[in-house]
């Protein structure tokens, strides 16, 4: 299962144009293709490779059983990330990156914990039995927190994952990405620096529809991740119930195994009985016995 990527799509969503000459990294080098009007112009062709290359480690990800984490907190990205975490079923950040949302998830969980709880409370209408003041000062509570931590409600380990929109400006989630070791992916224009990417995607990452063409290229990645991923797990149930059936089915010759031991063994301690000095009446009743087991 591959992910298709268009160089027209993004040449119409307007991928190809980096910042101005005067801003750029020098590490971006390798990546672009010209400069026209004091604009740098990105190669789509790189670009095209580094999106399927990406795209293909999500959906496998995915497929794998991890979760991954979608970050950028740029005001012009937030709405299109949110949208396609969401459509993707994968955790989110938008509003702010805050120290040791993975380095520190302990403390992090803890938050999202108290924001769970006051939320019960409010659907439960314990906050109308406060205060009026109180309340609201509850209700400024959860608001603050579902904005930061609402994307990441559901997380309860790090993500196998993450997804960065301009890591110049995602600079510590991708800090703390890197100290755990966690592979990340991120869009780069000509004025980031591409080192400690393991999947740097090099394009605009200030327009809208060239943010939006990328997420909708790793929402599908998510999409097909998960159903690669379930069919893993039927397979694996069914491989499961079949050698069931199999240990299943072998028992009874298990059974009939140990049962024609047992006659072997108590023929021969009867026979090594006889040799020892049993009576000849002893004998004979053990040959007839014996010979009516055979005829039967």
């Amino acid at each position: 299962m591959s992910i298709t990527v268009s160089i027209k799509e993004m040449l119409e969503a307007g991928a190809h144009f980096g910042h101005q000459t005067k801003r750029w990294n020098p590490k971006m080098r390798p990546y672009i293709f010209t400069q026209r009007n004091g604009i740098h112009i990105i190669d789509l062709d790189q670009t095209a490779a580094q999106a399927k290359k990406a795209a293909n480690f999500i959906l496998e990800t995915v497929a794998s059983g991890k979760r991954v984490l979608f970050v950028g907190t740029k005001k012009q990205a937030r709405e299109t990330i949110a949208e396609a975490a969401k459509k993707a079923d994968q955790f989110y950040v938008i509003n702010r990156w805050m120290g040791g949302t993975l380095t520190n998830f302990k403390t992090i969980k803890a938050s999202i914990d108290r924001m769970v709880k006051l939320m019960e409370m409010r659907d439960n209408g314990e906050f109308e039995k406060l205060i009026k003041k109180e309340g609201l000062k509850m209700a400024r509570s959860i608001e603050k927190l579902e904005e930061n931590l609402g994307g990441i409600r559901e997380m309860k380990k790090a993500p196998g994952a993450v997804i960065l929109v301009d890591p110049s400006h995602e600079h510590i989630a991708k800090k703390e990405a890197m100290r755990l070791n966690i592979p990340v992916v991120a869009l780069l224009d000509t004025n980031c620096d591409p080192d400690n990417i393991d999947y740097p995607i090099a394009c605009n990452d200030d327009a809208i529809r060239s943010i939006q063409y990328f997420m909708d290229l790793f929402t599908e990645a998510c999409i097909e991740g998960g159903k690669l991923r379930d069919v893993r797990i039927r397979a694996d149930q069914e491989k499961s119930a079949q050698r069931k059936e199999e240990e299943k089915k072998s028992m009874p010759r298990v059974r009939e195994k140990k049962m024609a031991g047992n006659k072997t063994r108590a023929y021969t301690a009867k026979k090594a009985e006889h040799e020892e000095g049993a009576s000849a009446e002893e004998v004979e009743t053990f040959a007839k016995a014996s010979a009516e087991k055979k005829e039967n």
